[in-house]
């Protein structure tokens, strides 16, 4: 797909890093993050914070009323949180679909191996993860990247245990490592979605540099 506009900023970036809107039936404004629905479509390319600062001050209406053609709209006051709530949904549904794929791997020991085999692409932690654990595979990471010496590290999540157990249809997963580079790309893209919106990055400089070997790291 082209690129496309956020409404707000004005700024031009790839669909799959924006956010759609559209409006249902009864004119309300939804969330449209597979960006499948029919009909015309707002892109937004702000933080959540940006946006409820937008909606307060009216800026969101009037940037819909234009990009729509019209102001009969009706614009849901959790429209921040029903974004995140997409957003967040998006990627454990893309979790549960590499992991039915067995593109992924749970339990410490067999990612632990998988780590120091380089056969990672991409190390993720959930955001209950102890320190001392996340440090140790983080540690394995870097001995099948041969990146000691570096910061490497897996993702720590915007997501718990709970969240990624339920996602993966596992008990108790705290950890979990990607064993497939495409599975990772599309895994990547999901989180930083997520974490653009959120206005945080959790993946370290060292994982977007490591990209020889798709190391751990980091619709419209």
């Amino acid at each position: 797909m082209t690129e496309r506009k956020c409404i707000l900023t004005g700024d031009r970036a790839d669909p799959e890093m924006l956010i759609r809107l559209a409006v249902g039936p009864e004119g309300q404004v939804l969330p449209d993050i597979r960006a499948k629905a029919p009909g015309r479509g707002a892109w937004i390319g702000v933080s959540r914070a940006e946006l409820e600062t937008a909606l307060a001050k009216g800026k969101l209406r009037g940037a819909l009323a234009r990009a729509f053609k019209t102001n009969d709209l009706a614009i849901p006051d959790d429209l921040p949180a029903l974004i995140e709530d997409g957003l967040r949904r998006a990627l454990l549904d893309r979790l549960g679909l590499e992991a039915r794929a067995s593109m992924a791997l749970t339990g410490s020991e067999k990612i632990d191996v998988a780590c120091r085999k380089g056969q990672v692409h991409l190390l993720l932690h959930a955001s209950d993860a102890a320190p001392d654990g996340n440090r140790k595979l983080d540690q394995a990471l870097r001995v099948g990247q041969e990146a000691e010496g570096t910061d490497l590290a897996g993702i720590t999540l915007p997501v718990d245990r709970h969240a990624l157990s339920m996602a993966m249809g596992r008990d108790n997963v705290v950890h979990i490592a990607v064993i497939d580079s495409r599975a990772a790309s599309r895994l990547r893209a999901a989180i930083g979605r997520l974490e653009s919106y959120l206005g945080c990055v959790t993946g370290t400089p060292a994982q977007a540099e490591h990209g020889s070997a798709d190391a751990a790291g980091v619709s419209g």
